[in-house]
């Protein structure tokens, strides 16, 4: 992975980590979702708008459908996440989501895409999810039996499997059909608005409310959110989903920063190891 995509995946994880801490102090719903969805389409409207007039970029019939379903699994990624932060820690969730998603989707890249990572990229790969997997309380998290844990524990790894769905397909997005990134992620956030519009509608003093509690948040992630999704959309341009999905992973080292000094969660020896695991294993994938 060249120079340029390491720039773009590092600056990702880090606004990456910050939305999803916001993300998780909202305590949010599908309510918190349209409200972000419609500020990121306000937001983001003078620069897409540019490239579709000023560059008159056309999107084809095919690409509005890889559009579309892009929109509603990132939906249901949303849902999912904000369901499991409402079950259990940021530490815990994101991490199994994070880790989860690159794995599918290096396995279905190499299967599907022909993508060929050489020996110390895999090694590296191997080393950021397992290192994950261990931040987050390795095996012994699937022993617990606590209800709440439970359902985080699925939550997460649900989060994970539409986090390698859209991956992937977003991948053959802006590099198949040539979509650009920040096209593609503001019409998501159209497409999201406009169907989560009726809902939300329905329950305007809902909207109001979060908006009066929670509007930072909403501003926030409606800036960081597609600004992270952007820049990894455009890495993947030019460089492997097998090498990019897994160097994502160091945002797990500013969520458990963030985790630990803003929302006093536990800090472990276990989890200092598994940051070291996950940096020698991005060491790896920018040298394969």
């Amino acid at each position: 992975m060249d120079g340029l995509a390491i720039i773009l995946v590092l600056s990702a994880t880090l606004v990456h980590a910050l939305w999803n801490l916001m993300v998780k102090k909202a305590g949010g719903d599908l309510i918190f979702i349209w409200l972000f969805a419609s500020v990121s389409v306000a937001v983001y409207a003078p620069i897409s708008a540019y490239i579709i007039w000023i560059k008159r970029f056309y999107v084809s019939p095919q690409g509005l459908l890889f559009i579309f379903i892009s929109a509603l699994l990132h939906l249901l990624y949303f849902f999912l996440l904000q369901r499991g932060y409402k079950k259990g820690d940021l530490s815990l969730v994101y991490p199994l989501a994070r880790g989860t998603g690159p794995m599918l989707s290096i396995l279905a890249a190499i299967l599907y895409f022909g993508e060929r990572p050489g020996t110390l990229a895999i090694i590296g790969a191997s080393l950021v999810i397992f290192g994950v997997f261990n931040l987050s309380g390795g095996l012994r998290l699937f022993r617990r039996h606590e209800a709440e844990v439970g359902w985080a524990l699925r939550y997460g790894i649900f989060s994970g499997v539409v986090i390698a769905s859209y991956t992937l397909w977003d991948k053959q997005a802006v590099s198949v059909l040539i979509i650009p990134p920040i096209i593609l992620d503001w019409a998501s956030s159209i497409t999201r608005m406009i169907v989560l519009c009726p809902y939300a509608v329905k329950r305007w003093s809902e909207v109001k409310d979060q908006w009066k509690r929670n509007k930072r948040f909403v501003v926030g992630v409606a800036v960081f959110n597609p600004l992270s999704y952007i820049l990894i959309l455009t890495a993947m341009v030019f460089a492997p989903v097998s090498y990019i999905a897994p160097a994502r992973e160091l945002s797990i080292l500013f969520v458990s920063l963030l985790g630990t000094r803003l929302l006093a969660e536990r800090h472990s020896r276990q989890r200092l190891i598994s940051a070291c695991i996950i940096i020698l294993g991005v060491i790896g994938l920018s040298l394969g």
